[in-house]
Protein backbone atom coordinates (compact mmCIF):
# COMPACT_ATOMS: atom_id res chain seq x y z
CA UNK A 1 0.00 0.00 0.00
CA UNK A 2 1.53 3.54 -0.69
CA UNK A 3 1.26 6.28 1.49
CA UNK A 4 -0.86 9.27 -0.31
CA UNK A 5 -1.82 13.27 0.66
CA UNK A 6 -5.02 13.99 -0.59
CA UNK A 7 -6.09 17.57 -1.90
CA UNK A 8 -8.85 18.15 0.17
CA UNK A 9 -11.05 21.29 -0.38
CA UNK A 10 -14.24 20.28 1.91
CA UNK A 11 -16.40 19.51 -1.11
CA UNK A 12 -18.13 16.20 -2.29
CA UNK A 13 -15.45 15.18 -4.52
CA UNK A 14 -11.88 15.65 -2.53
CA UNK A 15 -13.61 13.81 0.06
CA UNK A 16 -14.69 10.45 -2.07
CA UNK A 17 -11.04 10.79 -3.26
CA UNK A 18 -9.44 10.26 0.33
CA UNK A 19 -12.38 7.60 1.80
CA UNK A 20 -11.86 5.70 -1.85
CA UNK A 21 -7.79 5.70 -1.36
CA UNK A 22 -8.61 4.89 2.57
CA UNK A 23 -10.92 1.96 1.62
CA UNK A 24 -8.62 0.60 -0.39
CA UNK A 25 -6.17 0.45 2.42
CA UNK A 26 -3.38 3.54 1.68
CA UNK A 27 -2.29 5.62 4.88
CA UNK A 28 -3.89 8.68 3.59
CA UNK A 29 -3.39 12.35 4.41
CA UNK A 30 -5.46 15.39 3.91
CA UNK A 31 -3.80 18.61 2.90
CA UNK A 32 -5.17 22.09 1.63
CA UNK A 33 -3.65 25.05 0.61
CA UNK A 34 -4.58 28.74 2.14
CA UNK A 35 -4.53 31.42 -0.96
CA UNK A 36 -6.65 33.93 0.47
CA UNK A 37 -5.07 36.79 1.88
CA UNK A 38 -7.78 38.95 3.54
CA UNK A 39 -6.82 41.92 0.89
CA UNK A 40 -10.18 42.05 -1.46
CA UNK A 41 -13.95 42.18 -0.70
CA UNK A 42 -14.88 38.88 -2.24
CA UNK A 43 -17.86 37.69 -0.48
CA UNK A 44 -19.28 35.38 -3.14
CA UNK A 45 -19.23 32.31 -1.85
CA UNK A 46 -18.12 29.13 -2.97
CA UNK A 47 -15.28 30.45 -5.08
CA UNK A 48 -11.54 29.10 -5.26
CA UNK A 49 -10.25 32.46 -3.94
CA UNK A 50 -13.03 34.05 -1.63
CA UNK A 51 -13.35 35.23 1.87
CA UNK A 52 -14.89 32.43 2.81
CA UNK A 53 -11.85 30.01 2.85
CA UNK A 54 -11.99 29.53 6.19
CA UNK A 55 -15.47 28.09 6.29
CA UNK A 56 -14.00 25.35 3.90
CA UNK A 57 -10.85 24.70 5.98
CA UNK A 58 -12.80 24.16 8.70
CA UNK A 59 -15.13 21.56 6.64
CA UNK A 60 -11.82 19.91 5.54
CA UNK A 61 -10.46 19.63 8.93
CA UNK A 62 -13.85 17.89 9.84
CA UNK A 63 -13.99 15.15 7.15
CA UNK A 64 -10.12 14.95 8.39
CA UNK A 65 -11.56 14.04 11.71
CA UNK A 66 -14.61 11.87 10.47
CA UNK A 67 -11.56 9.54 8.28
CA UNK A 68 -9.29 9.27 10.99
CA UNK A 69 -6.36 10.94 8.92
CA UNK A 70 -4.11 13.39 9.90
CA UNK A 71 -4.37 16.83 8.02
CA UNK A 72 -2.52 19.99 7.15
CA UNK A 73 -3.04 23.18 6.30
CA UNK A 74 -0.16 24.92 3.98
CA UNK A 75 0.16 28.82 3.59
CA UNK A 76 0.16 29.56 -0.23
CA UNK A 77 -1.11 32.95 -0.14
CA UNK A 78 1.89 35.09 -1.28
CA UNK A 79 3.04 32.15 -3.77
CA UNK A 80 -0.63 32.46 -5.36
CA UNK A 81 -0.70 36.08 -5.53
CA UNK A 82 2.47 36.01 -7.63
CA UNK A 83 1.42 32.90 -10.29
CA UNK A 84 -2.44 33.26 -10.42
CA UNK A 85 -3.45 36.61 -9.61
CA UNK A 86 -0.58 38.85 -10.89
CA UNK A 87 -0.56 36.58 -13.98
CA UNK A 88 -4.62 37.49 -14.38
CA UNK A 89 -4.69 41.03 -13.59
CA UNK A 90 -1.97 41.12 -16.42
CA UNK A 91 -3.54 39.13 -18.77
CA UNK A 92 -6.69 40.98 -18.51
CA UNK A 93 -5.62 44.80 -18.45
CA UNK A 94 -4.05 43.48 -21.88
CA UNK A 95 -6.82 42.86 -23.38
CA UNK A 96 -6.54 39.08 -23.34
CA UNK A 97 -8.78 36.24 -21.52
CA UNK A 98 -7.04 34.44 -19.22
CA UNK A 99 -7.85 31.15 -17.50
CA UNK A 100 -6.48 31.30 -13.70
CA UNK A 101 -7.81 28.19 -12.60
CA UNK A 102 -5.25 26.38 -15.08
CA UNK A 103 -2.64 28.40 -14.58
CA UNK A 104 -3.22 27.51 -10.66
CA UNK A 105 -3.28 23.96 -11.17
CA UNK A 106 -0.14 23.88 -12.78
CA UNK A 107 1.77 26.03 -10.57
CA UNK A 108 -0.03 25.67 -7.24
CA UNK A 109 -2.14 23.01 -6.59
CA UNK A 110 -0.09 20.46 -8.36
CA UNK A 111 3.09 22.19 -8.05
CA UNK A 112 3.18 24.03 -5.10
CA UNK A 113 1.69 22.40 -2.20
CA UNK A 114 2.75 19.25 -2.72
CA UNK A 115 6.17 20.86 -2.72
CA UNK A 116 5.25 22.65 0.88
CA UNK A 117 3.94 19.06 2.21
CA UNK A 118 7.22 17.65 1.77
CA UNK A 119 9.82 20.37 2.67
CA UNK A 120 7.34 20.04 6.26
CA UNK A 121 8.78 16.35 5.85
CA UNK A 122 5.47 14.56 5.44
CA UNK A 123 6.71 11.98 2.99
CA UNK A 124 4.54 10.30 0.31
CA UNK A 125 4.16 8.32 -3.13
CA UNK A 126 1.35 10.36 -4.46
CA UNK A 127 -0.44 12.90 -4.61
CA UNK A 128 -4.09 12.87 -5.31
CA UNK A 129 -7.42 15.04 -5.61
CA UNK A 130 -10.77 15.24 -6.72
CA UNK A 131 -10.34 15.78 -10.40
CA UNK A 132 -12.73 13.98 -12.63
CA UNK A 133 -9.74 12.70 -14.81
CA UNK A 134 -7.96 9.66 -15.77
CA UNK A 135 -4.42 8.63 -15.84
CA UNK A 136 -2.78 6.38 -17.67
CA UNK A 137 1.26 5.16 -18.73
CA UNK A 138 1.83 4.07 -22.64
CA UNK A 139 4.56 1.14 -22.37
CA UNK A 140 6.36 2.17 -25.40
CA UNK A 141 7.10 5.39 -25.05
CA UNK A 142 7.10 5.58 -21.37
CA UNK A 143 5.18 9.15 -21.33
CA UNK A 144 2.51 9.41 -18.40
CA UNK A 145 -1.17 9.74 -20.56
CA UNK A 146 -3.88 12.30 -19.01
CA UNK A 147 -7.69 10.32 -20.06
CA UNK A 148 -11.32 12.17 -19.89
CA UNK A 149 -13.26 11.08 -16.90
CA UNK A 150 -15.60 8.07 -17.11
CA UNK A 151 -18.77 10.88 -17.03
CA UNK A 152 -17.82 13.18 -20.01
CA UNK A 153 -20.29 15.73 -18.16
CA UNK A 154 -17.90 16.46 -15.24
CA UNK A 155 -14.37 15.68 -17.02
CA UNK A 156 -11.83 18.35 -15.89
CA UNK A 157 -8.80 17.54 -18.16
CA UNK A 158 -9.27 20.77 -20.00
CA UNK A 159 -8.02 22.56 -16.40
CA UNK A 160 -4.97 20.12 -16.11
CA UNK A 161 -3.95 19.88 -19.34
CA UNK A 162 -0.64 21.52 -18.37
CA UNK A 163 0.75 19.19 -16.38
CA UNK A 164 4.22 18.00 -16.55
CA UNK A 165 5.16 14.06 -17.15
CA UNK A 166 6.59 14.60 -13.90
CA UNK A 167 3.83 16.07 -12.02
CA UNK A 168 1.63 13.29 -13.72
CA UNK A 169 3.89 10.30 -12.47
CA UNK A 170 2.66 11.54 -8.77
CA UNK A 171 -0.52 12.10 -8.83
CA UNK A 172 -3.95 10.00 -8.87
CA UNK A 173 -7.43 10.77 -9.08
CA UNK A 174 -9.62 8.45 -7.31
CA UNK A 175 -12.96 10.05 -8.96
CA UNK A 176 -12.42 9.51 -12.69
CA UNK A 177 -13.72 6.42 -13.04
CA UNK A 178 -17.22 7.23 -11.63
CA UNK A 179 -20.20 9.20 -12.38
CA UNK A 180 -21.24 12.46 -10.41
CA UNK A 181 -24.36 10.44 -9.05
CA UNK A 182 -22.39 7.43 -8.16
CA UNK A 183 -19.93 9.53 -6.43
CA UNK A 184 -22.78 11.66 -4.11
CA UNK A 185 -24.28 7.79 -3.31
CA UNK A 186 -20.73 7.09 -2.05
CA UNK A 187 -20.37 10.47 0.20
CA UNK A 188 -23.86 9.79 1.08
CA UNK A 189 -23.48 5.76 2.08
CA UNK A 190 -20.05 7.13 3.69
CA UNK A 191 -21.61 10.17 5.58
CA UNK A 192 -18.53 11.32 5.18
CA UNK A 193 -19.64 15.16 3.84
CA UNK A 194 -23.28 16.41 2.03
CA UNK A 195 -23.70 15.42 -0.94
CA UNK A 196 -25.75 18.32 -2.25
CA UNK A 197 -23.21 20.73 -1.33
CA UNK A 198 -22.70 23.97 -3.83
CA UNK A 199 -19.45 23.39 -6.06
CA UNK A 200 -16.96 26.37 -7.03
CA UNK A 201 -18.51 28.45 -9.97
CA UNK A 202 -15.76 30.85 -10.65
CA UNK A 203 -11.97 31.51 -9.22
CA UNK A 204 -13.01 34.86 -7.32
CA UNK A 205 -15.56 35.56 -5.53
CA UNK A 206 -15.83 39.44 -5.66
CA UNK A 207 -15.71 42.70 -8.20
CA UNK A 208 -12.68 42.18 -10.85
CA UNK A 209 -12.37 45.65 -11.09
CA UNK A 210 -11.21 45.62 -6.81
CA UNK A 211 -8.71 42.74 -8.17
CA UNK A 212 -7.40 44.40 -11.13
CA UNK A 213 -6.43 47.65 -9.14
CA UNK A 214 -7.98 49.49 -11.72
CA UNK A 215 -9.90 53.24 -12.00
CA UNK A 216 -12.48 53.61 -14.42
CA UNK A 217 -11.17 54.20 -17.83
CA UNK A 218 -14.35 55.64 -20.14
CA UNK A 219 -13.96 54.97 -23.82
CA UNK A 220 -16.07 54.04 -26.77
CA UNK A 221 -17.58 51.23 -28.23
CA UNK A 222 -17.31 50.68 -32.11
CA UNK A 223 -18.56 48.69 -34.72
CA UNK A 224 -15.53 46.95 -37.04
CA UNK A 225 -16.03 49.74 -39.37
CA UNK A 226 -15.13 52.35 -36.26
CA UNK A 227 -18.34 53.48 -35.91
CA UNK A 228 -19.44 54.40 -32.82
CA UNK A 229 -22.39 52.90 -30.65
CA UNK A 230 -21.96 53.72 -27.35
CA UNK A 231 -19.68 53.89 -24.22
CA UNK A 232 -17.68 52.08 -22.08
CA UNK A 233 -16.44 52.60 -18.27
CA UNK A 234 -13.29 50.18 -18.71
CA UNK A 235 -11.94 47.48 -21.51
CA UNK A 236 -11.79 45.05 -18.42
CA UNK A 237 -15.26 44.80 -18.23
CA UNK A 238 -15.43 42.74 -21.18
CA UNK A 239 -14.24 39.05 -22.96
CA UNK A 240 -14.09 38.06 -26.46
CA UNK A 241 -18.12 36.85 -27.01
CA UNK A 242 -19.75 39.06 -24.20
CA UNK A 243 -23.38 39.80 -24.95
CA UNK A 244 -24.47 41.12 -22.18
CA UNK A 245 -24.16 44.52 -20.50
CA UNK A 246 -23.40 46.14 -23.88
CA UNK A 247 -26.19 48.80 -23.00
CA UNK A 248 -26.52 49.75 -26.78
CA UNK A 249 -29.46 49.18 -28.59
CA UNK A 250 -29.17 47.57 -32.50
CA UNK A 251 -31.54 45.60 -35.18
CA UNK A 252 -29.97 42.50 -33.78
CA UNK A 253 -27.60 41.36 -30.99
CA UNK A 254 -24.27 42.35 -30.98
CA UNK A 255 -20.85 40.26 -29.22
CA UNK A 256 -17.78 41.61 -28.19
CA UNK A 257 -15.79 40.89 -31.21
CA UNK A 258 -12.03 42.81 -30.38
CA UNK A 259 -10.29 45.56 -28.57
CA UNK A 260 -8.29 48.37 -30.02
CA UNK A 261 -6.51 48.78 -26.55
CA UNK A 262 -4.21 52.24 -28.28
CA UNK A 263 -7.37 54.07 -28.69
CA UNK A 264 -9.21 52.56 -25.38
CA UNK A 265 -12.04 50.92 -27.52
CA UNK A 266 -14.14 48.23 -27.27
CA UNK A 267 -14.88 46.18 -30.53
CA UNK A 268 -18.73 44.77 -31.31
CA UNK A 269 -20.36 42.77 -33.96
CA UNK A 270 -22.94 41.18 -35.05
CA UNK A 271 -23.33 37.02 -34.29
CA UNK A 272 -21.53 36.41 -37.72
CA UNK A 273 -18.49 38.23 -37.15
CA UNK A 274 -17.58 36.23 -34.12
CA UNK A 275 -16.78 33.55 -36.22
CA UNK A 276 -12.97 32.10 -37.29
CA UNK A 277 -11.96 29.04 -38.19
CA UNK A 278 -7.96 29.43 -37.93
CA UNK A 279 -5.73 30.51 -34.88
CA UNK A 280 -2.02 30.22 -33.57
CA UNK A 281 -1.45 28.49 -30.23
CA UNK A 282 1.94 29.17 -27.96
CA UNK A 283 3.30 27.97 -24.51
CA UNK A 284 2.37 24.33 -25.49
CA UNK A 285 2.65 21.32 -23.25
CA UNK A 286 2.57 18.16 -24.96
CA UNK A 287 1.51 14.80 -22.98
CA UNK A 288 0.15 12.02 -24.90
CA UNK A 289 3.51 13.32 -27.80
CA UNK A 290 6.43 14.70 -27.53
CA UNK A 291 5.89 17.77 -29.94
CA UNK A 292 3.90 18.17 -33.25
CA UNK A 293 5.94 17.21 -36.35
CA UNK A 294 3.42 17.46 -39.01
CA UNK A 295 0.00 17.34 -39.79
CA UNK A 296 -2.70 15.77 -36.72
CA UNK A 297 -6.37 15.88 -37.07
CA UNK A 298 -7.77 15.83 -33.53
CA UNK A 299 -10.46 17.78 -31.70
CA UNK A 300 -9.94 20.93 -29.96
CA UNK A 301 -11.55 22.49 -27.22
CA UNK A 302 -11.42 26.03 -26.36
CA UNK A 303 -13.77 27.05 -23.25
CA UNK A 304 -14.20 24.63 -20.73
CA UNK A 305 -18.21 24.77 -20.99
CA UNK A 306 -18.14 24.35 -25.42
CA UNK A 307 -17.82 20.84 -26.81
CA UNK A 308 -14.93 19.78 -28.83
CA UNK A 309 -14.80 20.57 -32.38
CA UNK A 310 -12.82 18.76 -35.26
CA UNK A 311 -9.76 20.39 -35.92
CA UNK A 312 -6.11 19.98 -37.61
CA UNK A 313 -3.09 21.04 -35.87
CA UNK A 314 0.21 21.77 -37.92
CA UNK A 315 3.47 22.76 -36.73
CA UNK A 316 4.00 26.78 -37.43
CA UNK A 317 6.76 29.09 -36.09
CA UNK A 318 9.29 27.56 -33.32
CA UNK A 319 6.79 27.15 -30.49
CA UNK A 320 3.72 27.53 -32.24
CA UNK A 321 1.36 25.54 -34.11
CA UNK A 322 -1.84 26.41 -36.21
CA UNK A 323 -4.94 24.91 -35.55
CA UNK A 324 -7.63 25.07 -38.34
CA UNK A 325 -10.92 23.87 -37.38
CA UNK A 326 -13.22 21.95 -40.09
CA UNK A 327 -16.44 24.64 -39.61
CA UNK A 328 -16.12 28.08 -38.18
CA UNK A 329 -16.27 28.62 -34.46
CA UNK A 330 -17.24 31.67 -32.38
CA UNK A 331 -15.50 33.53 -30.02
CA UNK A 332 -12.16 32.34 -30.31
CA UNK A 333 -9.99 34.76 -27.59
CA UNK A 334 -5.99 35.16 -27.26
CA UNK A 335 -5.17 34.60 -23.67
CA UNK A 336 -7.40 31.57 -23.68
CA UNK A 337 -6.43 27.96 -23.14
CA UNK A 338 -6.98 25.66 -26.35
CA UNK A 339 -6.68 21.70 -25.82
CA UNK A 340 -6.73 18.79 -27.76
CA UNK A 341 -7.47 15.31 -27.76
CA UNK A 342 -7.60 12.05 -29.85
CA UNK A 343 -11.01 10.66 -28.46
CA UNK A 344 -10.24 9.96 -24.71
CA UNK A 345 -6.89 11.03 -25.01
CA UNK A 346 -5.30 14.64 -24.07
CA UNK A 347 -2.49 15.21 -26.63
CA UNK A 348 -1.65 18.42 -25.35
CA UNK A 349 -2.48 22.00 -25.24
CA UNK A 350 -1.46 25.40 -25.39
CA UNK A 351 -2.34 29.42 -25.06
CA UNK A 352 -3.89 31.33 -28.04
CA UNK A 353 -1.87 33.91 -29.36
CA UNK A 354 -3.86 35.50 -32.02
CA UNK A 355 -6.54 35.18 -34.36
CA UNK A 356 -7.41 34.97 -38.41
CA UNK A 357 -9.88 34.34 -40.87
Amino acid sequence: MSRIIVGLSGGVDSSVAAWLLKEEGHEVIGVTMAIWDGKYHATGKHACYGSDEEDEIREARELAMKLDIPYHVFDCASEYKQAVLDYFRAEYLAGRTPNPCVQCNQLIKFGLLPLMARKSGIEFDYFATGHYARKGLEDQSGRYLLKKAADPRKDQTYFIYRLSQQQLAGVLFPVGDYNKKEIKEIALRAGITTPDKEESQDFYGGDYKELLHVEEQPGKIVDSQGHVLGTHKGIWNYTIGQRKGLGIAFSEPLYVIGFEREKNQVIVGTRSETYNRSFLVGDLNWIAIDGLHGRVDCTVKIRSAQKERNATLQPAAPGEIQVTFFEPNDSIAPGQSAVFYNGDLVLGGGIILNTHV
